[in-house]
């Protein structure tokens, strides 16, 4: 599957806002929106009028896949497994989104981005319902339980997750991130989506 491997700060200028994609970064001055807030580029600085009905369209359907950082044919294949679902298409997509493990291990709080639980996924060191997992894109359903590995929960890499008193897990999420732990609770809701994401431009953008 191919991987994008440019600048991260790329793709939120490109879309004019911070999608926090470098965790803590994207909240100090270093950010790439708070110093460059135009599109990359040698034209970045230029407007070349309205933005076109499919250019709006595009947008919002690049700004969702860019946040979850998923490839085209994996977010193409999420929109048509939504579209099979009973209810509302845009709010089952999120729901499937939202769902992914590495997901809703950065939701949890376990890591400052989800491209960084992606690489914890990835190596080894979650169990879900007792089980070793290696795969982030493992939906994750009501009643699942999910937690560091016990041996891994001393790494330096949990210190800053384990200090921040702060963080507030989704309503939907039942996080200790003391402990390094969690559970599904329920289903999240359009509402419960931590960036603003318009499902209805992405429904249009797939129903042409």
């Amino acid at each position: 599957m191919s991987r994008y491997t440019e600048s991260k700060c790329k793709l939120c200028r490109r879309e004019g806002e911070k999608l926090f994609l470098k965790g803590t970064r994207c909240e100090g001055e270093k950010c790439a929106i708070t110093r460059r807030n135009y599109a990359p580029g040698q034209l970045g600085k230029n407007k070349f009028g309205k933005q076109t009905e499919y250019g709006r369209h595009l947008r919002a359907k690049q700004k969702a896949r860019r946040i979850y950082g998923i490839s085209e044919k994996q977010f193409a294949d999420y929109y048509a497994k939504a579209d099979k679902q009973h209810g509302v298409t845009g709010t089952a997509l999120l729901q499937l989104l939202e769902t992914r493990l590495d997901n809703v291990i950065y939701r949890s709080g376990f890591a400052s981005s989800r491209n960084q639980a992606r690489q914890i996924v990835n190596h080894g060191l979650v169990r879900l319902n007792g089980r070793r997992v290696d795969i982030p894109s493992i939906t994750v359903k009501i009643g699942d339980k999910f937690e560091i590995r016990e041996k891994d929960k001393g790494s330096a890499l949990f210190e800053e997750a384990k200090k921040n008193k702060k963080f507030k897990s989704p309503k939907w999420l039942n996080a200790e991130v003391g402990n390094l732990k969690g559970e599904v609770l329920g289903m999240p809701e359009k509402d419960d989506a931590e960036s603003n994401i318009d499902t209805q431009l992405i429904v249009e953008y797939y129903s042409k």
